[in-house]
């Protein structure tokens, strides 16, 4: 081992602070080359990555060689001088001076994953190791960022967390999409697909609240838009309506947005987002550079760019948007018909959200295919007050929420209508025998909104270790 020299310790993140300055970095070696008497290591923290330049003549011989000869992603301390580069990815480069070898890959169980192309199932069979990949690793930056932004504009907006069981006695909707378990005394119990009957409780209790936790669904659909665990964050709210939910909606997308712009526009790079696209969702014009919008960590700067809001998400309702695929079909740019009264599938979301630049939100869909507990739309009770969210560029569904049924005796026969048990939701019937009001909420997707924000083609990579309908391993 070689010690490196004595220099304060400093994340790849943080370097623009230590330009010109000699630093000591933690991590591993994710790629080498060498040209010549040059060697160029890139090193990876978790944090980003940094080219490294050795030349032959500026570090001992023992440095030089434990270098060249270094297997990739050992793990290592490495010393040396920050120094600004205009073309490398993250702006600086390391003058490397010296470096400790933590622990050396064996020669003979080299890592697995190399530059070269691997098949999905490969990559997805060695996960634990995929993760360590440069764009691996910035997804789920960009996802814990999001999960922060989430939590973080419901806490700073008077909401209350809530945390509902993961264990409940019955379903929202129903459990032919539940998994099942046995509860004691042989008892049934499933695993939650929505913490929302629960929040609705504690809502009329504190008035302002939201749950976030991971959900299941055993539905057995192979999209690239689902999982059977994911994590969704709900609010629920008393006293709020249809038109209030639009606009709760619309401020929680639009402050996750410009948080992620924000922190993340290195990582986006590294994703391959066009971020062009992401500030299309805010109303920034095309032509707006990263400069004139703001330090990275200027959330307030951005949000005066974009007026404190997002321009207003279009809002259309079921008609018009089952109008619009109506005309869409009669002029051949889609390939099935949407029957009037049906719920939207897949290509149908995918095809409106496409129209548009920004989020859209269709309201008022059928009452009879939505879930008992939506409350009939007044001016025309065979629609529910409901919103579903649909992200931009193709990726459908993001947001689906409704004003909630507010009357005891219409969610009684809603239920009973339904063939779910009424024991089993006697307690939910208690909310509205015991000062019922108008209340509304929704949930998102943690995975779903990654998807979009990143760019993604497929769910899988929103979440460190996805669980798909024929994948639990690793």
């Amino acid at each position: 081992m070689i010690e490196p020299t004595a220099a304060p310790l400093a994340t790849i993140a943080s370097l623009s602070a230590h330009e010109g300055q000699a630093v000591t970095l933690r991590g591993w070696l994710y790629n080498l080359r060498a040209s010549g008497k040059l060697l160029f290591p890139i090193f990876r923290d978790g944090t980003g990555t940094i080219q490294g330049i050795v030349p032959k003549a500026a570090v001992s011989e023992e440095t030089f060689e434990t270098l060249k000869n270094l297997s990739l992603e050992s793990s290592v301390i490495v010393t040396g001088k920050v120094r600004a580069d205009s073309r490398a990815p993250s702006g600086f480069e390391l003058d490397v001076e010296g470096i400790q070898v933590v622990q050396r890959v064996p020669d003979e169980t080299p890592f697995p994953i190399t530059l070269k192309e691997h098949g999905v199932d490969f990559l997805m069979e060695h996960r634990h190791l995929w993760l360590r990949t440069p764009r691996q690793s910035a997804i789920l930056r960009v996802r814990a960022t999001i999960m922060r932004a989430a939590a973080e504009y419901f806490d700073t907006n008077g909401f209350t967390r809530t945390d509902p069981p993961i264990l409940t006695p019955n379903a929202c909707e129903g459990t032919s999409e539940l998994f099942e378990m046995d509860y004691f005394d042989d008892d049934k119990a499933y695993l939650t697909q929505s913490g929302q009957l629960y929040i609705e409780a504690t809502a009329l209790a504190l008035g302002k609240v939201y749950s976030f936790g991971p959900t299941f669904r055993a539905e057995k659909s192979k999209t690239r838009r689902h999982l059977t665990e994911f994590w969704m964050i709900e609010p629920e709210v008393a006293f709020l309506e249809l038109d209030g939910l639009f606009d709760l909606a619309e401020n929680f997308i639009t402050h996750i947005v410009i948080t992620v712009l924000n922190h993340h526009r290195t990582d986006l790079k590294v994703i391959g987002r066009d971020i062009a696209k992401l500030e299309a969702v805010l109303g920034i014009p095309s032509e707006a550079t990263a400069t004139e919008l703001g330090a990275p960590s200027s959330s307030a700067h951005l949000r005066a760019k974009v007026g404190g809001s997002a321009t207003k998400f279009p809002r259309l309702s079921y008609d018009e948007a089952h109008a619009m695929l109506a005309d869409a079909f009669a002029k051949g740019l889609i390939e099935n018909e949407h029957k009037d009264g049906d719920d939207f599938g897949s290509p149908d979301e995918t095809y409106i959200s496409s129209q548009f630049d920004r989020p859209v939100m269709i309201h008022r869909y059928p009452a009879a295919i939505k879930a008992f507990y939506m409350q009939p739309d007044p001016q025309d009770p065979t629609k529910a007050l409901c919103v579903d969210v649909l992200a931009p560029e193709g990726y459908g569904e993001i947001i689906g929420g409704s004003q909630r049924v507010d009357s005891y005796d219409l969610l009684k026969s809603r239920i009973e209508a339904h063939n779910l048990p009424l024991a089993a939701f006697q307690w939910y019937l208690d909310l509205r025998k015991y000062g019922s009001v108008p209340h509304s909420g929704f949930g998102m997707g943690i995975e779903r909104a990654v998807a979009w924000i990143c760019g993604l083609d497929h769910v899988r990579e929103t979440i460190p270790f996805a669980r798909t309908l024929n994948r639990i391993y690793p």
